[in-house]
């Protein structure tokens, strides 16, 4: 029982702003007495410690001595007082104390300051005033801060419309803001405070995911477990009444086609993981420039999406154009450096002969890899070394042809962003909204959710000036006393 009181106490008195009234009995030893000490645990130096010394008609003796050495070290000082007796009266009992510690031949010799309960209470008022005097310039800087935090919110809920003019003009504004926002994600790559929310660093995502489209290309030409089988059943395919050595343009062709089909779904694959996320980034930016105006969103994000869903179909439709066009013909406008590339690659036919001899299963041919050879065995030496010279070609020519496809991909998906960012999304958004009706008007008419908004932080805002007032009032009321 006693703990769960003592709990009680220390819950109370624990508080730095709390003033600890330790109420003390003349007839006791303050230096070992409980209260004291618990009051000690939480206030050691005493400053916000005010001791009541009640009983002082019962045990004068030694009592001056008590409260004027401050053995048990009481911050704001001592006030002993008489109690009631009986059934004696407010004013009677102030009296008989009064004349108690103005007769009594050891209690009047206590500092007038020290004694009655008026002197407590003017002590308490005191404190008390000290107290708030303190809390209060803190009360006002918060009032002041949440204050400025509302106007700040208030100022940035929509203006109120009441006429086209007005809307058409606060559209426009959102037009253009809305542009500007994109261009900076889009095009230049700008990023805002918020550096952790990587989803919206546009520029370097982009990067990521056509570094991640040139490694699953590379990863597709990996050497073959069949190396040079295809390249063996089309040169016995096309082998004819002809000079030896001597292959018709058709043969290269035809394994640059099937290569070209064997990659042809990644591009297109790239285009959806892409466009994908740039719609995700233009809806999320839509939808911040249109929250002042939630009655414009359901259109403009249907305009939007439309906006996407052509250009990307705009930029599939390329894609597969030059997927197509990869197929019809090998061109490289560095015919100087295929020819090193693959005279290099060539050179390494005697790592292949030497694997044969040696009736190795695998040969590691440099510039080509690891490759499976003991299907190899027993094909003709002439037949062998074409088909090798004709996978060397491919492999040589494969490489400009990656390259360039990462290259045009990069380049044709900034072209694409751009032509959507600076023309298409706002000419159609303008269309939509301001010369088809499909929501100017609307503008008009406030929501409700924003009316409500507005309301509530302007009765916050006159609540908190108000308070401000009254506390600033208490504040010189307070000046004017201490004076």
């Amino acid at each position: 029982m006693f703990l769960n009181i003592s709990e009680i106490i220390m819950e109370h008195i624990e508080p730095e702003e709390s003033i600890i009234l330790n109420v003390l009995s003349a007839t006791i030893d303050f230096t070992t007495c409980e209260s004291i000490r618990m009051s000690q645990r939480v206030d050691s130096t005493g400053q916000r410690t005010l001791a009541v010394v009640t009983k002082s008609d019962r045990s004068p003796d030694g009592l001056l001595e008590k409260v004027t050495t401050n053995a048990v070290n009481i911050g704001l000082g001592y006030v002993c007082v008489r109690n009631r007796i009986d059934n004696e009266t407010y004013d009677e009992a102030r009296i008989q104390e009064t004349k108690l510690f103005e007769t009594h031949p050891l209690l009047s010799v206590i500092d007038k300051s020290m004694v009655g309960i008026p002197v407590l209470a003017h002590k308490l008022v005191q404190i008390q005033s000290v107290i708030i005097s303190k809390c209060l310039p803190d009360i006002i800087r918060k009032i002041n801060e949440k204050l400025n935090d509302l106007v700040l919110e208030l100022n940035k809920l929509p203006q109120n419309l009441t006429s086209l003019p007005d809307a058409m003009i606060a559209f426009t504004q959102i037009i253009v803001s809305l542009k500007e926002t994109l261009e900076k994600i889009f095009m230049r790559g700008e990023f805002d405070d918020d550096l952790e929310n990587k989803h919206m660093c546009c520029n370097a995502r982009l990067v990521e995911m056509i570094d991640e489209f040139s490694k699953e290309l590379h990863m597709n030409a990996k050497p073959s477990e069949n190396f040079l089988v295809e390249e063996i059943r089309v040169l016995q395919e096309s082998s004819g009444i002809q000079l030896p050595h001597f292959h018709p343009q058709y043969v290269f062709l035809y394994l640059l086609q099937r290569k070209v089909s064997s990659i042809s779904d990644l591009p297109i694959s790239f285009v959806n993981k892409v466009w994908g996320y740039l719609e995700d980034i233009c809806g999320k930016v839509l939808t911040d420039h249109c929250e002042n105006y939630p009655q414009l969103l359901a259109s403009m994000r249907k305009v939007a999406q439309n906006v996407m869903a052509k250009t990307k179909n705009k930029f599939l439709k390329r894609v597969v154009e030059m997927i197509e066009m990869e197929k019809i013909t090998g061109y490289t406008c560095d015919p100087d450096g295929f020819n090193a590339s693959w005279n290099q690659l060539k050179s390494t036919n005697y790592q292949l002969s030497d694997a044969m001899t040696r009736r190795s299963e695998s040969a590691n041919i440099t510039g080509y890899g690891l490759a499976k050879v003991k299907h190899l065995f027993n094909v003709p030496i002439n037949l062998r070394d074409q088909a090798f010279n004709l996978k060397m070609r491919m492999t040589a020519y494969w490489e400009i042809v990656m390259k360039r496809m990462v290259e045009w991909l990069a380049l044709t998906l900034r072209f694409m962003i751009q032509k959507v960012v600076i023309k298409e999304m706002e000419t159609a958004l303008v269309k939509e909204v301001m010369l088809q009706g499909a929501g100017i008007e609307k503008m008009l008419d406030e929501p409700p959710s924003v009316a409500k908004k507005r309301e509530r932080l302007q009765r916050s805002i006159a609540s908190l000036k108000e308070s401000k007032e009254i506390i600033e009032q208490v504040m010189d009321d307070i000046l004017i006393t201490a004076d």
